[in-house]
């Protein structure tokens, strides 16, 4: 049966630690949704119940999914069928989707979009190795890119009995309870974004090739932004910014590295603990993500993802 959700605005804003006043929310009063959401999390997150996949991306309902979205910051859908064609076609609904510069993890020859995350060797073993070391650390899809990552839809194929999980951390509140000093030090500052740093930094062994460093130059973008769609302000960070704009390189990576601690305090992380089966999408404008480790050698990770390409960062 479908069920209408109700959330009250928050008007005005509310304390948050510390008498910091966080941004007024900009969501309606009452939510008329056909659907079910069961929050993940206090800070973010919701897993959606009783519509299907299929149903969620139909014309008549998809906008309601998008208001959950941009609502919860990360949608959930478990137990689901999603062959690579309807992950790309589902992915779609949200906008354009990249095809990665790393064409070594493009899984399907038919499907550039898919993005795939796999230690298993040819024979389908464990290979011992991580498919992506960037990944362990606190980043936003695309960020190196003039229009960055809007969305990222990851499904998991196989999933480990311990580990690999991915944390989410929320990009408003991060915002929100900086010092003020620190918002008056980063007010109006650019970072430079610059996958070959990130890309050499945690992979050195398989950097990228001189036509991958020429299709992805250093680009810079504001460490406040303005999601475009609820207006609210939000840390742009993680670990492909390298340095900030008009400083000292030493300086804004001193800057970079301070902020990236203070914007992912544990206590507003959402731990997400894989199943198989389960499609999880989040809003790239407002969040950082890392996966957790596992044992390479022993266990197997299967995943796929696609990633939405969204606007300029203002």
């Amino acid at each position: 049966m479908y069920c209408s959700v109700r959330r009250a605005i928050i008007a005005p804003a509310p304390n948050l630690p510390g008498g910091v006043m966080a941004q007024p929310q900009l969501k309606r009063e009452v939510r008329d949704w056909p659907f079910k959401v069961k929050p993940l999390h206090a800070v973010l997150g919701c897993e959606i119940t009783g519509i299907t996949l299929a149903e969620a991306v139909s014309p008549g309902l998809f906008a309601k999914v998008y208001e959950a979205f941009l609502d919860y910051e990360l949608i959930l859908f478990r137990d689901v069928d999603l062959p690579p064609a309807t992950q790309v076609a589902f992915a779609r609904n949200f906008g354009e989707v990249q095809v990665h510069v790393l064409s070594q993890y493009h899984g399907y020859k038919e499907h550039p979009e898919i993005y795939m995350l796999s230690n298993l060797d040819k024979d389908g073993n464990p290979s011992g190795k991580h498919p992506d070391r960037g990944t362990l650390y606190w980043h936003t899809d695309g960020s190196w890119r003039e229009r960055t990552g809007q969305a990222t839809m990851m499904y998991s194929e196989i999933v480990p009995p311990a580990g690999g999980e991915t944390e989410f951390a929320d990009m408003y509140s991060a915002y929100d309870l900086l010092p003020a000093a620190m918002k008056a030090r980063i007010e109006g500052r650019r970072a430079i974004h610059n996958f070959d740093f990130s890309r050499t930094r945690r992979h050195g062994e398989d950097p990228l090739t001189a036509e991958q460093k020429a299709k992805v130059p250093p680009v810079a973008h504001p460490i406040v932004r303005t999601h475009p769609d609820s207006g609210r302000k939000a840390i742009f960070l993680g670990d492909h910014a390298e340095t900030v704009e008009g400083m000292d390189y030493a300086e804004g990576r001193a800057l970079i590295e301070e902020l990236n601690e203070m914007i992912t305090p544990q206590a507003r992380v959402y731990t997400h603990r894989w199943a198989a089966r389960e499609c999880l999408v989040w809003d790239n404008r407002c969040t950082l993500h890392r996966a957790t480790g596992f044992d390479e050698a022993r266990l197997k990770r299967v995943m796929r993802r696609c990633t939405i390409v969204g606007d300029k960062p203002f």
